[in-house]
């Protein structure tokens, strides 16, 4: 992993909405650190620091380290409550993970050569029907994001989940029940209405 992320987080005794409240007007963040077969802990974290992480894509499909005083735990960012009208963030769920379970998480594609595919050059456009995969792998294994390659692609052509290639000892979470279409090229628009239009003219 070509990235790492340390977050800072202090135990917290108090729960509840009043708690929490008070806790947001000092400008951290409740949150809670469960599994890895532990008691659930309750911790707080900074609201400023924790922005500048969540500004990082990489940051929500990565192992991070929480310290929690003199500990450092390993966590995944398994839930994030946003304020609905602020740009706040109110509540944070990490998971902690053990090296030999597997985790369940959600990951970014990343479709590269775009512009220079067939398709494109051609006056297709592309269209994206999905931007992130649900996997399982063990937390050595978990990528950042998967690659979709659309250097091959022709207008009219579709990259289903069946074409996509998993890093290694990563898997789907689940089977889809078909083969989605993941994304594809679409010819020029109006290139119909223009040729009716050219045909039309002819027959006069």
């Amino acid at each position: 992993m070509s990235v790492s992320f340390e977050i800072n987080a202090q135990t917290r005794a108090m729960a509840g909405t009043g708690a929490s409240r008070r806790l947001r007007r000092t400008g951290q963040v409740p949150a809670i650190v469960y599994g890895g077969h532990q008691e659930p802990e309750m911790v707080s974290v900074g609201h400023n620091e924790l922005l500048k992480h969540l500004e990082h894509e990489a940051f929500y499909s990565h192992v991070l380290d929480l310290k929690i005083g003199e500990r450092s735990v390993k966590v995944v960012l398994k839930d994030l409550q946003r304020h609905p009208a602020k740009p706040f963030v109110q509540h944070v769920d990490f998971l902690r993970i053990t090296q030999d379970e597997k985790l369940r998480m959600s990951v970014p594609l990343h479709f590269i050569n775009e512009d220079t595919s067939k398709g494109v050059k051609m006056g297709g456009q592309v269209s994206h029907n999905i931007t992130e995969l649900e996997i399982v792998c063990l937390p050595k294994d978990l990528p950042e994001f998967i690659v979709v390659d659309m250097g091959d692609m022709d207008i009219g052509q579709i990259i289903h989940l069946s074409d996509i290639s998993m890093p290694e000892g990563v898997s789907l979470a689940h089977t889809p029940d078909s083969d989605e279409a993941v994304a594809m090229v679409y010819g020029p628009r109006g290139g119909g209405d223009e040729t009716e239009g050219e045909g039309e003219e002819e027959g006069v």
